[in-house]
């Protein structure tokens, strides 16, 4: 453990954009609190890492969501996103303050910036992490071993990988994999800035115009009732919607349904598509494959229509039928419209 010494804390880069803070960020403090809760002896703290222009004002509303700490590197230079610029401030921030773990949300700016980093300081890093937990054998040695699981082989394995030989342990999470927090507009914590040192101020990318892309439809991530469609229900797909409608819901899908041409890409549940963490969550004729599974699993309620009874969706459900969705669909829009009219 002496080369590890003086390496200490959860560190968790807090992605904003505009000054709005993404979700994912808290979503990872959330779950830093809890491994920090599981290693009490240790004395680590949650330490949130903010980079941008003017945004020294959102620590405060990190701390909330329960930061212990945040390092806040507020430069012109990090107004907007630049690989060049944020990897050249994150990796001093880490040479700084030297963070026994780093977690990363796994969204198009952290799949960027977490690989670029982890190269430069010869870090380990794990990829769409599922699962994060600390070693307790090791933690009773001193040594917080993060243990990282994540979907491989093509997401018909879960895999635990562990970065023992360096620090920081990195990893990046998709969003919705893990819970969010209520905040606490009580806490109170220590905010530290951070000025870095630039070798150039001269960017190597120079971005002339930004075009923001016109968001059509519902995003599914944020729906808190889904009704999922999987190759067995392709052939009532309009009583899916039916049943999400009368839900005030949304419809989903399995990457079948999307490759089969029935739906686009943005309703796609599963490790190649979206997380999803809403409170209802009903499976219409979805095998229940680990690549969906990993997507929706985290549901507060599921319930699986599936002709058949050893059906893996079956093992995760709350509630399962067995039966012909075409079947089972409109007798379940029937009871809905019943209820409600109750």
């Amino acid at each position: 453990m002496a080369k590890f010494e003086g390496y200490k804390d959860i560190y968790v880069f807090v992605e904003q954009k505009n000054g709005n803070v993404a979700e994912v960020g808290y979503e990872l403090i959330s779950e830093a609190r809890k491994l920090v809760a599981s290693i009490p002896d240790m004395g680590f703290k949650v330490v949130g890492i903010l980079l941008g222009s003017d945004i020294k004002g959102k620590a405060q509303e990190v701390i909330t969501h329960g930061a212990d700490k945040v390092v806040v590197v507020d430069d012109p230079l990090l107004k907007d996103y630049s690989t060049q610029f944020y990897a050249d401030a994150l990796t001093q921030v880490i040479e700084e303050f030297k963070p026994d773990s780093l977690l990363t949300g796994a969204t198009v700016l952290g799949r960027d910036l977490a690989p670029r980093v982890a190269a430069r300081i010869n870090a380990g890093l794990t990829a769409d992490a599922t699962k994060i937990e600390i070693d307790q054998e090791k933690a009773k040695d001193g040594e917080a071993l993060l243990l990282v699981t994540r979907p491989t082989f093509g997401g018909n394995l879960f895999g635990t990988i562990v970065c023992p030989d360096t620090r920081p342990q990195m990893a990046t999470i998709r969003p919705k994999v893990f819970e969010l927090a209520p905040k606490d507009d009580s806490r109170t914590g220590e905010v530290v800035e951070f000025a870095p040192k630039w070798a150039s101020t001269d960017p190597q990318v120079v971005v002339k115009e930004v075009v923001e892309k016109v968001k059509a439809g519902v995003d599914i991530t944020k729906c808190d009732i889904l009704v999922g469609a999987g190759r067995g229900a392709e052939g009532c797909l309009d009583m899916v919607k039916a049943v999400a409608e009368e839900l005030g819901g949304e419809v989903a899908c399995s990457r079948a349904v999307v490759e089969d041409g029935f739906m686009d890409r943005d309703r796609q549940v599963g490790q190649t598509g979206k997380t999803v963490r809403p409170s209802l969550y009903i499976a219409c004729g979805i095998s229940g494959a680990v690549q969906h599974v990993a997507g929706m699993d985290k549901s507060d309620m599921i319930i699986a229509i599936n002709r058949d009874p050893q059906a893996e969706i079956f093992t995760i459900s709350n509630m399962g039928f067995v039966g012909d969705v075409n079947t089972i669909l409109p007798l379940l829009a029937e009871e809905i419209k019943k209820a409600k009219a109750q």
